[in-house]
């Protein structure tokens, strides 16, 4: 699983690790304390979770405001079963397409927001039809590949809404991290260039709102992604399930 990244105007990355079931606290402070030892702070929570995810806002609430928040945590697309969190929910579903809805809600509205998706969303689903897999016979690809498309969705939304925050979303390729897996053939060192620019950029494009890119450029994305209705309706059906509705 990748993590969410917060950043302040001071360019100190402030990173939130989410290993749920897999790592504590401490562990994930030493992890990130490793991979950026800049960072002012480290928050864990397990993003499977309505109820967590609703305190991991709230201990981020804590900190300030932020410029920027990348939306980056994720689980892949290999899950060869449907595994069901507490709350009754689709693992892939409450991680990748909830989680950011939630934390998007309840953060105080940053600068910027960026939300990490997928080439892949371009084969998701947009009747929204069957959130939870009750219809349809699980599929692992399927399903992550619904859940990117939810993710630009959400940005696109949020770029309507909030005429004051610059959102956008990306693609990073397909790189070798532990999702990706080692014959993947992209750059891994292009791969994080594109949300830092989003989130530090004066560049006029980087600070545009409803975009999508690949390395820095704009990229076509699926075709419903840009219908209002089906954005509205995406935020409804999150604003149903968590019980939390989206400020305006």
């Amino acid at each position: 699983m990748e993590s969410e990244i917060i950043w302040n105007s001071k360019a100190i990355k402030k990173e939130i690790e989410i290993f749920p079931g897999q790592i504590n606290s401490s562990s994930a402070v030493q992890l990130v304390g490793w991979k950026n030892p800049k960072s002012e702070a480290v928050l864990t929570g397990d993003l499977a979770s309505i109820s967590e995810t609703i305190d991991l806002a709230k201990e981020v609430n804590k900190l300030g405001r932020f410029d920027a928040v990348i939306h980056n945590a994720a689980v892949g697309y290999r899950e060869s079963r449907k595994i069901m969190t507490i709350d009754g929910l689709p693992h892939v579903f409450a991680i990748n397409s909830l989680s950011p809805y939630i934390l998007t809600a309840l953060i105080e509205k940053p600068k910027r927001l960026i939300y990490m998706s997928s080439g892949l969303h371009r084969d998701g689903d947009s009747s929204l039809n069957d959130l939870f897999w009750e219809q349809r016979n699980w599929n692992g690809f399927q399903a992550y590949a619904d859940s990117k498309l939810h993710n630009v969705l959400l940005a696109f939304a949020i770029a309507g809404k909030w005429k004051d925050v610059a959102s956008n979303a990306l693609e990073p390729g397909w790189v070798a991290t532990k999702m990706g897996g080692a014959g993947a053939p992209d750059s891994l060192a292009d791969a994080p260039v594109t949300q830092v620019w989003l989130a530090s950029s004066m560049d006029n494009d980087a600070l545009k709102s409803g975009g999508y890119y690949y390395h820095k450029k704009p990229q076509t994305v699926h075709p419903d992604a840009r219908n209002t209705d089906i954005q509205e309706m995406f935020i409804n059906k999150c604003a149903e399930i968590s019980g939390i509705a989206l400020p305006e």
